[in-house]
């Protein structure tokens, strides 16, 4: 059986049409794994912020308020905040992760930086920094805690602060 050219091509064109439902499939599978990303950030939030309540009310920091996703710009900017628990005198700032690594804790450091710019509201507060993680990535709360924030962090069915009780957090 002698292959034509006519046939290199069928053959071509079919490898072609194979490739492009391959992408497809794999940008499909992409934006569902995305999803389910989100709706386990949401989740992992969703745990955190109640739990934040009774956790700094035990470190003497009362809670009057808990807000999830705040989110403000300014100048074509954004700032975002996972968390926000607020009283009369305090603003914690978290930032929840499902996996939480250095480079989150030192995303939290700039945003803490920069929220009195977008948040001049508190700015007669002292404002306080917490990370929260369901897992922590090698020397990520370590790291955390030497730049004055909490860490949160899941302690069987519930959320515990890992700092010692004689930490003093650092005002941003």
């Amino acid at each position: 059986m002698t292959t034509t050219a006519d046939d290199v091509w069928k053959l071509l064109a079919e490898l072609v049409t194979a490739q492009k439902e391959t992408e497809r499939k794999i940008q499909e599978v992409s934006k569902q794994i995305g999803a389910l990303g989100g709706k386990w950030g949401r989740f992992v939030e969703n745990m955190v912020a109640p739990a934040c309540e009774t956790l700094f009310v035990n470190r003497g920091i009362p809670v009057h308020q808990v807000s999830q996703r705040v989110k403000k710009r300014l100048d074509g900017k954004s700032l975002e905040i996972d968390v926000l628990v607020t009283n009369e005198n305090h603003v914690l700032v978290v930032e929840v992760k499902s996996s939480l690594g250095v480079d989150d804790v030192k995303e939290l450091i700039h945003d803490l930086r920069e929220f009195r710019q977008f948040f001049p509201e508190y700015n007669d507060k002292q404002v306080y920094g917490a990370v929260a993680g369901i897992e922590i990535e090698e020397g990520a709360d370590k790291y955390a805690y030497r730049q004055g924030l909490f860490v949160l962090a899941q302690a069987g069915e519930n959320v515990a602060i890992l700092n010692s009780a004689e930490f003093q957090p650092k005002v941003w």
